[in-house]
């Protein structure tokens, strides 16, 4: 597994906005976003991963917007992005999402800064 894998990038996801639910903290958006140093992927991978997790019903506030000739929706996320009851879920009882979670604990990175 690597740190840009589908389900860790999405494990880090999920796994701030429902600490951030948990907490009962406001999501600072710029953590999830392609270019915080928690996620540092590039755009079109992580407007998919985004899609993914919004159109499977694992988030909510989520806006797609279809652009001509690209492959996947531009994303804006609201301030008010969250997790579903199904995201955590996913979250919790997923195999792959336990394998990017006991990953992510090797590198002692799970969420940083929470």
């Amino acid at each position: 597994m690597a740190r840009d894998d589908y389900f860790v990038v999405a494990y880090r996801i999920l796994a701030y906005l429902y600490a951030c639910l948990k907490e009962g903290e406001q999501v600072d958006v710029d953590y999830i976003l392609p270019e915080s140093p928690a996620l540092n992927i590039n755009r079109d991978y992580w407007e998919y991963i985004i899609c993914h997790l919004y159109e499977d019903g694992y988030l909510e506030g989520v806006s797609l917007l279809n652009v001509i000739r690209k492959r996947t929706p531009a994303i804006k996320l609201t301030d008010r992005v969250m997790i579903t009851p199904k995201g955590i879920e996913f979250l919790q009882n997923n195999s792959a999402m336990a394998k990017a979670r006991d990953f992510l604990k090797t590198l002692k990175e799970t969420i940083p800064g929470l």
